[in-house]
């Protein structure tokens, strides 16, 4: 794909995101609101979605743009001995569920990030969020896969390409922290 293809591609996915404005509203909402109640933010993806995981709890936990108070956020795929451990002891696909189950509480909320949303492990932890009475936000793409619709809220990426649903979660974490230090 050339140059000129990808970014136009990557362009037209940004401009489709107003597509799905409401869903986009709804979340920042919630994520400012579950902040702003002193509960914390309990995020996970895999390969690529598991930096944008670690990167959403960054900004938060550290600094975006302004000068604030340090937020709770907590990147499930940070710590390799933690998912080795109950990837070894349970099997991957329990990897972030586990962790959810011990870690989250009431007003929490879990965050996914897959381009796909057909990992195990994904579906399981919207399904541990559920169980467990924590709400959720799913950053989906290709059509949201078999995480569509565990989620309280799914942010389902308008087309087919993985690549462009990555971009598009990207500047999404970045207009929630656009969001967040506005509000702190």
């Amino acid at each position: 794909m050339s140059f000129d293809s990808s970014l136009a591609q990557t362009v037209q996915t940004l401009q489709a995101l107003s597509q799905i404005r409401a869903e986009i509203d709804r979340a920042g909402e919630l994520i400012v609101e579950t902040l702003r109640n002193g509960r914390k933010l309990l995020i996970c993806g895999n390969g690529g979605s598991a930096a944008e995981a670690s990167h959403f709890a960054t900004e938060l936990t550290g600094r975006y743009f302004k000068d604030r108070r340090p937020l709770p956020a907590i990147a499930l795929s940070a710590d390799g001995s933690l998912a080795t451990c109950i990837g070894n002891d349970y099997g991957f696909e329990q990897v972030f569920a586990r962790q959810i189950a011990g870690l989250a509480q009431p007003g929490d909320l879990v965050i996914v990030i897959t381009s796909s949303g057909n990992s195990a492990n994904i579906v399981a932890a919207l399904n541990e969020a559920k169980r467990t009475g924590v709400r959720s936000v799913a950053f989906l793409g290709r059509g949201g896969g078999q995480a569509r619709g565990l989620a309280a809220i799914d942010l389902i990426i308008p087309g087919d390409s993985g690549r462009t649903a990555q971009e598009a979660h990207l500047f999404l974490i970045h207009h929630f922290c656009d969001l967040i230090d506005a509000a702190f």
